[in-house]
């Protein structure tokens, strides 16, 4: 039965007071399981440019100012820990906020679902991809938060939202793809229209892209270490796997020949060509010896090969797709970055329970990209019966995201890390949770 409207604001005044109980006790014991967070390599190098004073592209140059910018709070990971679990809880706590105004007890499940093991067990982990899925989730939330409020306020935030939505694209920039989508639930988030977003879809997403080009190169003068070409090296060996044919522009040894064509290709990360014995000869070869990695004899070997072998091509993303949805990949980081023998936090029960409840969940579908995608998905059709309400368009905004952005994986991924889908992860989590827990869908003609 409704409430009254006299009764309606002792509930919203005591879930608001639940929820911010349970958002502070969220993010306390996330200071007291992480701080001052965990460094990973790729964190590490990115660090180490800070002082370094070099700015490239291999990991995104934007990461690097931001993080010098702020790293006399708390120097070394501790500063791009408290941005990445500030932003994390504030994105569940205005949504939670918002839904107890409904009013809704529902809402204190929010901040539990927080908790959720395949999203808070990355909070405290220092990855970019940690940092572009939590600045998404604040970019959604505040625009959620503030869908009903005055049209000048509202403007603001989606300005603010907008800001956010690209530091995500700079940060990853195979967002791009799908930041339109989170684009567009930021431009009209009172209701859905798909109209809309595929008349704005591709010049949004050129915008991005020209974006991304402005920032590097343009304003920051980054190092082009072209990043794509690993993705060009990954599929050059893939098709020479499947062909039995060398697809790369050098002639190799009968060894090594046969290390290539046979041994050498796993559909697992690109690392393998690079850096990972006895295969790295690759690119020893490619970059070291003969030079060629960055120029344009790699980006026409693959254009070659993909056009004389597309089915070869095919195969060999259809394989890495496979696995990276479907396979038990790296997920929680444990390695102490300074001491590689030794793990983080060894002395705090708290990490360690943490931990043995990522190990014990880790071989089920929870730690699996694929299920997030299919959580993506399935959010998406329940919504579109509420695509002309806030919170269908809050859910079709970030899991239609999340969805296109663990797909373009089959063109661009190299690695299969499960970190590389948890955009999907906070999308699934609070895009099903805001649809379910939202007004009853209205019909739509």
């Amino acid at each position: 039965m409704p409430l009254s409207p006299d009764r309606r604001q002792p509930v919203r005044r005591r879930l608001r007071l639940a929820v911010a109980g349970l958002i502070a006790a969220g993010y306390g014991l996330t200071l007291a399981i992480f701080y001052p967070g965990i460094m990973t390599y790729d964190a590490k190098f990115v660090h180490e440019d800070i002082a370094r004073g070099v700015l490239g592209d291999w990991q995104s140059p934007v990461m690097t100012v931001l993080w010098g910018v702020i790293d006399p709070i708390a120097p070394g990971p501790g500063s791009m820990f408290l941005l990445i679990a500030t932003c994390y809880w504030l994105g569940f706590a205005l949504l939670a906020f918002a839904l107890a105004g409904r009013p809704s007890r529902l809402a204190l499940l929010l901040p539990l679902l927080a908790l959720t093991p395949p999203a808070f067990v990355f909070v405290g982990i220092i990855w970019r991809d940690v940092l572009f899925a939590t600045s998404w989730l604040l970019a959604a939330a505040i625009v959620f938060a503030a869908a009903e409020r005055g049209a000048r306020f509202r403007i603001l935030v989606q300005m603010l939202a907008l800001a956010l939505c690209a530091l995500g694209v700079l940060l990853r920039p195979n967002a791009l793809i799908a930041a339109p989508i989170l684009g567009a639930y930021i431009a009209w988030p009172t209701q859905a229209s798909w109209k809309r977003m595929a008349i704005l879809f591709v010049p949004a997403m050129a915008g991005f892209f020209a974006l991304v080009q402005v920032v590097y190169y343009g304003a920051l003068g980054a190092t082009r270490q072209h990043p794509l070409q690993s993705i060009m090296i990954f599929d050059l060996g893939g098709i020479s796997h499947f062909t039995g044919q060398n697809q790369f522009p050098v002639t190799w040894s009968e060894p090594e020949s046969a290390l290539l064509l046979n041994s050498c290709y796993q559909p697992t990360q690109w690392d393998i060509y690079w850096r990972l014995e006895p295969c790295d000869f690759v690119m020893r070869k490619v970059e070291r010896e003969e030079r060629l990695f960055g120029t344009p004899v790699i980006t026409e070997a693959w254009g070659h090969a993909i056009m004389r072998h597309p089915f070869a091509y095919l195969r060999h993303r259809a394989a890495f797709m496979w696995n990276f949805l479907a396979g038990n990949n790296i997920s929680m980081w444990l390695a102490d970055v300074e001491r590689p023998a030794e793990t983080v936090f060894p002395d705090r029960p708290a990490f360690a329970a943490l931990v043995w409840l990522h190990d014990s969940l880790k071989p089920t579908p929870l730690f699996r990209t694929g299920s997030w995608l299919l959580v993506c998905i399935v959010v998406c059709g329940f919504a579109w019966r509420q695509r002309q309400t806030p919170e269908g368009a809050f859910a079709l905004g970030v899991c239609g995201s999340a969805a296109v952005y663990v797909l373009s994986f089959f063109v661009v991924g190299v690695a299969s890390d499960f970190r590389y889908g948890y955009w999907a992860v906070i999308a699934g989590i609070v895009g099903g949770a805001v649809a379910a827990l939202g007004r009853p869908k209205v019909r739509v003609p």
